[in-house]
């Protein structure tokens, strides 16, 4: 176990996760904001890439397991993210739509922060947000982050505008 709030753990993803992984990466509306559902094949490039990164950087997206089912509800964790001409801390999060409303997200962003700062020492952490993102945004504000700029990302042959936003250790 990675992180532990009140409803919720994070772990590190392995390989057995994939159905879990299909389930959140494959469905159409919750994928929305990257233009659409992925293919079996992405799906695998995505957990390759978080199981990367952990080796990497000791980090990346987590799987994030509901303690009264010890189900997978999503994941969310940090990575580090290209940001027009650097790389930036940020904190990642996708559910399960059956998920969505529930505090979920939140919940575990606000972990996640706590560890950027406390653990990595991190001295600011964003969340890099499509504009159309309007929920991913209101999570970025309950947990103490403000738009700072924007920039157009490139994906599937789609200008999609991303606002940053960020907060600093106080």
């Amino acid at each position: 176990m990675i992180l532990e709030t009140e409803r919720l753990y994070l772990r590190e993803l392995t390989q057995e996760d994939f159905p879990f992984l299909c389930a959140i990466l494959q469905d159409e509306k919750t994928m929305y904001a990257y233009e659409g559902a992925f293919t079996v094949s992405e799906v695998q490039a995505w957990l390759d890439r978080q199981r990367d990164r952990y080796q990497e950087y000791g980090f990346g997206l987590w799987a994030v397991v509901l303690k009264e089912t010890d189900e997978m509800i999503g994941q969310c964790g940090l990575t580090m993210q290209p940001w027009k001409d650097r790389e930036l801390l940020e904190i990642g999060y996708l559910f399960r739509r059956d998920c969505w409303h529930h505090g979920y997200a939140t919940e575990v962003a606000r972990a996640c922060k706590r560890y950027a700062f406390e653990t990595l020492q991190a001295e600011e952490v964003c969340s890099i947000i499509r504009d159309t993102n309007t929920a991913s945004q209101q999570v970025a504000l309950r947990n103490g982050m403000t738009p700072v700029d924007q920039w157009v990302k490139h994906f599937r042959g789609v200008d999609m505008p991303h606002i940053r936003y960020v907060v600093r250790k106080v």
